[in-house]
């Protein structure tokens, strides 16, 4: 019996599991945009349309934030709230609450639903994934909850209880999940709260603590008991940390005098607005300056930190920060002239290495086509507008210079598609790379060849 179970898993740990945590992505994009497309989820009581529904319910559900619909003004409290929905399954993953319907329901957790749980959790092994499941959801109830309270703190004075422990709620999730989306209307994110230390930081914590990934949390957790910190988890928060400290240094010297954005804030302001610009682009989506008065080398840099994106198995996307950590030790060994490439004397194998160049090149090519296609479609759109708009996508940020709804029908429909393969993409071409295996040993061995490079 074992022996037929380890030959069942061994034939469904590739595009079987795969597959099935895309479709059920899909699935719930579909089954999210019916539900958006109804007349009672919109304030007007006329329905948005299946398109706009489609395409908000996939930045949703892909943690993303571009809208071609102002959430605030268009949706009433259900459509709101059917949103908030499809952002806490898509930044938490539809297999974890799965596993817990499962769980209510009283049904075992099958070996196949372990395989697909390893998989959308990016775990080695298939033992303790009900565990870890559990330990996933009270974590995220935790801090999201701590996170509404902080942003409470604000809310409620200023709008009422009802709807400021509403509007904190759902903020919170927005911001743990790296989601983006908010409800003030006007398309105005967090542009009122730029002074404000209090929301600023309670959003910033949520979106980083989301953007770390489960399993780098887990492992600080277990450090905190006197556990080893992972090697997964030492690249995560060094990868993580210098590229947050590169944007916010970045976003302070481009844009100081900058009068659209941080040009007339005071010195503590500038500081705070820069910090916020530079953790929302590891795909958080919210701003709190405007992002069309940034200058071209600041949208420059910010689509190239917003494709990095955050961590694996986390609420956040993009081709991961791990990914660009293993591609930059590979590129200092070979400036040393090291054999091996490693990183806190542990050895990196060649297989991560060609992993790591291949997503990273795979997500730079989908970007690259968006940005030609829309260019041409639509000449009027400043190019570099587009291209923060695709690496945006791509790396489910939702930060956009113009605006989505500037979108005409087909570019809309390539965001859609990016939004998507944003969030399952880079995931999946990883794992696929991972899990399937080359075949059996070729028979034969062919001669090196030289060819010149630099």
């Amino acid at each position: 019996m074992v022996a037929r179970a380890m030959r069942r898993a061994r034939r469904f740990r590739g595009t079987g599991a795969l597959f099935v945590i895309a479709a059920g992505f899909a699935g719930i994009i579909l089954l999210g945009s019916l539900l958006l497309c109804l007349p009672c989820a919109a304030r007007s009581g006329r329905s948005v349309g299946w398109f706009d529904a489609l395409f908000t319910s996939t930045s949703a559900v892909c943690v993303t934030g571009l809208v071609v619909r102002d959430t605030g003004t268009t949706f009433n409290l259900f459509g709101q709230i059917v949103l908030m929905c499809l952002i806490e399954v898509g930044g938490l993953g539809f297999m974890t609450f799965a596993t817990l319907v499962f769980r209510l329901l009283g049904r075992e957790i099958s070996l196949r639903e372990r395989l697909l749980i390893r998989e959308s959790m990016n775990e080695s092994g298939v033992g303790g994934m009900e565990g870890l499941i559990r330990w996933v959801a009270r974590s995220a109830l935790i801090v999201q909850a701590a996170g509404a309270v902080l942003l409470a703190l604000r809310f409620v004075p200023r709008f009422g209880w009802g709807r400021g422990l509403y509007f904190s709620a759902f903020h919170a999730v927005s911001a743990f999940c790296n989601a983006g989306f908010d409800l003030f209307g006007g398309y105005s994110s967090l542009t009122g709260f730029r002074a404000d230390v209090l929301v600023n930081v309670a959003a910033m914590l949520l979106i980083v603590i989301g953007g770390l990934g489960f399993g780098v949390l887990r492992n600080l957790a277990q450090r905190f008991r006197g556990g080893y910190l992972y090697l997964q988890t030492r690249l995560v928060l060094c990868a993580y940390g210098a590229l947050t400290l590169f944007g916010f240094a970045f976003v302070l010297v481009a844009e100081w005098g900058n009068p659209g954005t941080l040009g007339p804030l005071n010195f503590g302001e500038k500081l705070l607005a820069a910090l916020f610009q530079s953790v929302t682009l590891r795909t958080a989506g919210f701003n709190t300056i405007s992002q069309q008065a940034l200058r071209p080398a600041t949208k420059f840099i910010s689509a190239l930190l917003m494709l990095v994106g955050a961590s694996p198995a986390s609420t956040g996307g993009g081709v991961k920060v791990t990914t660009l950590a293993v591609i930059f030790l590979c590129v200092r060994a070979t400036v040393r002239g090291d054999r091996n490439i490693s990183a806190f004397r542990r050895q990196i194998p060649m297989e991560l290495v060609r992993r790591a160049v291949s997503v990273a090149l795979i997500a730079a090519a989908i970007a690259a086509v968006d940005v030609t296609v829309i260019s041409l479609l639509q000449p009027e759109l400043d190019f570099m507008d587009v291209v923060m708009e695709c690496a945006s996508a791509m790396g489910t940020v939702g930060l956009s210079a113009f605006g989505s709804a500037s979108l005409g029908a087909v570019s809309r429909v390539l965001i859609i598609c990016t939004m998507y393969l944003g969030r399952i993409g880079p995931l999946t071409m990883a794992l696929l790379l991972t899990r399937r295996q080359a075949g059996p040993e070729p028979r034969i061995d062919y001669p090196n060849g030289n060819i010149m490079i630099g």
